[in-house]
């Protein structure tokens, strides 16, 4: 058995995951164009007709800008919670119904042999989630959009194998930067967006409970660089006396590239 983990897209202006494990191959967000998430999973050598179902994060759209053509044109089904269906559904009113499935967050859904668990968040979005997957023994995560380090999503991605771990800005460039004050703060909010710092930290708690590899996600473009969030995570991780590319695979997402694929097979990468 073998699970699959690759981020299409990570960033402000947008956000996709694609995910395989057991035959079901499916996708964390559509929050590009349909055009460009086509094209980039042909690069990884899977065609959108493939796509078993499309889960969603939230509604805000560099997570679902893609989601009404790709609906429209493949009827491919989408899963999101309630409230995060209500604002989908107040900009793109053309979902085909029967596309639309609906899910509780805290309870555990299949997609064939794939358990999901959606688990809340705290980010400024109707509903907001994280996603927890496991099929056979492999376990992995999407966790981003995170304004702050909690006991819920801790413990709901505890034990994973594989991560993908928001480290959205570098605070001093934040608070340096040329965006509004309003701006700022809704970002360094407690449902704003994780830190460098913040995410190192939660990085070495979760290495100790079983992560092998993580994929630090969701970088700003202004207020962040990836070697900043890299050398943040990797210095934190040394302090606790683990060493990044022996202990812990650490790889940066990329903005607008396919990033590496990450294989788990046997619990292995």
């Amino acid at each position: 058995m073998r699970l699959t983990l690759c981020p299409l897209f990570s960033g402000s202006s947008g956000n996709s995951i694609y995910i395989s494990c057991g035959g079901v191959r499916l996708l964390v967000d559509a929050g590009m164009s349909a055009a460009r998430i086509e094209a980039h999973l042909r690069e990884i050598g899977v065609d959108i007709r493939e796509i078993d179902a499309i889960l969603v994060t939230h509604e805000h759209v560099d997570h679902v800008r893609g989601l009404g053509v790709l609906c429209r044109k493949y009827g491919v089904p989408v899963y999101a919670n309630e409230g995060t269906w209500d604002g989908i559904l107040l900009r793109e009113s053309g979902i085909p119904l029967r596309c639309v499935h609906t899910f509780y967050t805290g309870e555990d859904f299949y997609i064939g042999p794939m358990n999901i668990r959606p688990f809340p968040i705290p980010h400024d979005a109707n509903e907001p989630v994280g996603y927890s997957f496991e099929c056979r023994g492999l376990r992995c995560a999407v966790a981003t959009d995170l304004g702050h380090i909690n006991d819920t999503w801790m413990g709901a991605i505890a034990g994973c194998q594989a991560i993908v771990l928001e480290a959205n800005h570098d605070i001093e460039m934040v608070n340096r930067g040329p965006y509004p004050s309003h701006l700022k703060r809704r970002i360094l909010s407690r449902k704003g967006h994780l830190c460098n710092e913040d995410c190192a930290k939660a990085l070495v708690r979760l290495a100790h409970s079983g992560t092998k590899a993580v994929f630090l996600s969701h970088l700003s473009n202004d207020n962040n660089l990836p070697e900043l969030a890299y050398d943040a995570v990797c210095g934190a991780l040394a302090e606790a006396g683990l060493i990044a590319g022996e202990d812990i695979r650490v790889s940066v997402s990329r903005r607008d590239k396919v990033s590496d694929m990450l294989v788990l097979e046997g619990g292995e990468l």
